[in-house]
């Protein structure tokens, strides 16, 4: 057996054997040896897509749903450049990722070979390891090597801190297997499961939250053990501030207008309290983010000592594990955010349901609240989630993702797809017209890949949305040019392009029909962006004004 071949039959077996269900191929010459071992391996679910930064959104979609690192392998060159962006969101939200390179072996870098470029820690500070392994070669004690070092990659994309790690893997020619199985030691690994076994750390100490009813949880991007927190703080009488792809709107204490309320100056500086507890990374709300800067005691959760969210420096404390002890007394604190969250939120309803016209605030809320218990749903890390923190009512049963980790436009469709497929159950989608726009290879599917059950619904305001509501459309005449970017792409043409069933959303009252289709299908809903913002400034002086009213101000 050629040593190319030996590497990659090896390092496939001992990831499966590590607990590895799915991989991501986008093919070519130099990883020949792993996509053949892939090819082989019955125990891994394959998905093969032909561009590199498609395939390596598409593991991120699967690994973030399923929380198990999943494998993303290219040959070498710019392929492997093409990783980098869903590398640094992976590295940012704390995403399992294998990313496997292919590589030229040592004598032919720095020669001006065909596809060489250096790939030894390319990505730089954005895994949690890099290595690069070595020319394989036939002699006693590689297939330890290979096995322990595939055991040691597969648990640090887990352990203590998720994200994505880099192996380096340079062939030299043959490529192929030979028709030769012989090799100098057995190839074969431990029956009972992975090479080296490594059991995680143990959580530090809890750290104990002050006893208080004036309390506030904050739940973020990436949160976890949510359930037990929301509980803790719903014993305590504190109300829940949850961004929607915290996954942790739902029950009465769950607030859906704190983006409008802590925009009212006089309702914070009535609130002010006592301690705040933050899961996850927040992000989406200003306001929020200064509510945060004011807290006197902030305590971050955090499941990784190593690195932590705190995006106004305003953390007092840090600790893996908290406790929010129960204590007694009366509930005016959690009534009066309560009361004036209802008061908020019901302006904004009266807002969004004055007018039957197709805005994209509401088409978030209609949409969220219309798809089944049991879905997914993913959305833009632009607009589209922003619309859902502003106008989601809390629900269970759904789970929401975003790419917030580096809250980039890149890879949506991709990360969608993977997602759905690794969710297994309905699934849709909210993206805005570039973000389809800049992944529209994610629709490219191969006819023995699997298809998700997921509807991509597209708001094509026909450009930049998000721009029109910052301060750079203060600037009309280079606006459209240099930030709007408008476009005259076709969103049916694409569709047909790929095969893909497409329709277009006229109303909302059409919504229904839209979330009880099954199947991978493309749904368009066509908006204005001056028309958004001017909407967008009218929920909020709705809700702003009703507090202030509710304060007496």
């Amino acid at each position: 057996m050629n040593p190319a071949t030996a590497l990659a039959t090896v390092l496939v077996d001992e990831l499966t054997r590590c607990g590895m269900t799915d991989a991501v191929l986008a093919p070519g010459s130099r990883s020949a040896p792993l996509a053949l071992a892939l090819y082989q391996q019955s125990k891994i679910r394959l998905h093969v897509r032909i561009d590199e930064r498609s395939a390596s959104f598409l593991a991120l979609g699967i690994a973030k749903r399923s929380g198990r690192p999943v494998a993303v392998i290219c040959t070498s060159g710019t392929a492997a450049a093409n990783f980098h962006p869903a590398v640094v969101e992976a590295h940012e939200a704390g995403v399992p990722l294998l990313i496997l390179t292919a590589d030229r072996p040592p004598e032919l870098r720095y020669t001006g070979a065909n596809q060489t470029v250096d790939q030894v820690k390319l990505y730089g500070t954005a895994v949690r390891w890099s290595c690069e392994v070595g020319t394989p070669e036939e002699r006693p004690g590689m297939v330890a090597y290979w096995r322990s070092l595939a055991s040691r990659a597969w648990h640090a994309a887990q352990q203590p801190d998720p994200g994505p790690v880099h192996l380096n893997l340079a062939f030299r020619e043959p490529l192929i297997p030979d028709g030769d199985e012989d090799w100098c030691e057995p190839l074969d690994g431990d029956v009972t499961g992975a090479w080296t076994k490594v059991r995680a750390a143990t959580p530090g100490s809890v750290l104990h939250v002050p006893p208080t009813r004036r309390g506030v949880l904050v739940v973020g991007d990436g949160a976890v053990n949510v359930k037990r927190y929301v509980a803790a703080a719903s014993m305590a009488g504190w109300p829940v501030l949850a961004e929607p792809n915290g996954n942790a709107r739902y029950g009465d204490h769950a607030l859906s207008a704190h983006h409008f309320l802590l925009g009212v100056p006089e309702f914070v500086d009535r609130h002010h309290p006592d301690v705040v507890v933050t899961l996850g990374k927040p992000g989406l709300s200003r306001p929020l983010l200064s509510f945060l800067r004011r807290a006197e005691q902030h305590v971050v959760v955090s499941p990784s000592l190593a690195r932590w969210p705190d995006p106004v420096r305003s953390a007092t404390q840090v600790a893996q594990e908290a406790e929010i002890p129960v204590v007694s007394g009366d509930d005016s604190w959690l009534k009066s955010w309560r009361t004036a969250d209802l008061i908020a939120r019901n302006a904004v309803d009266s807002v969004l349901d004055a007018t039957d016209e197709l805005t994209e605030p509401r088409l978030a809320r209609d949409l969220v609240a219309a798809i089944p218990g049991g879905s997914l749903l993913l959305a833009a890390a632009s607009m589209p989630i922003r619309d859902l923190d502003q106008t989601m009512h809390p629900r269970r049963g759904i789970r929401i993702l975003a790419n917030r980790g580096a809250s980039g436009i890149d890879g949506l469709v991709s990360t969608a797809m993977g997602a759905a497929l690794a969710h297994g159950n309905r699934a849709y989608a909210l993206l805005g017209d570039l973000a389809f726009l800049h992944d529209q290879n994610g629709l490219v599917i191969g006819p023995q890949d699997q298809r998700p059950d997921l509807a991509i619904i597209v708001i094509n305001n026909v450009g930049g949305g998000i721009f029109s509501l910052l301060p750079q459309a203060s600037f009309p005449e280079p606006f459209e040019r240099v930030f709007a970017t408008p476009h005259q792409v076709d969103i049916a043409s694409i569709a047909a392009a790929h095969g893909i069933p497409y329709a277009r959303l006229e109303s909302l009252n059409d919504l229904s029909k839209v979330v009880a289709k099954e199947g991978l299908r493309i749904v368009e809903a066509r908006t204005d962006r001056a028309a958004n913002a001017e909407f967008h400034a009218r929920m909020r002086e709705a809700a702003q004004d009703a507090v202030r009213s509710l304060l007496g101000v």
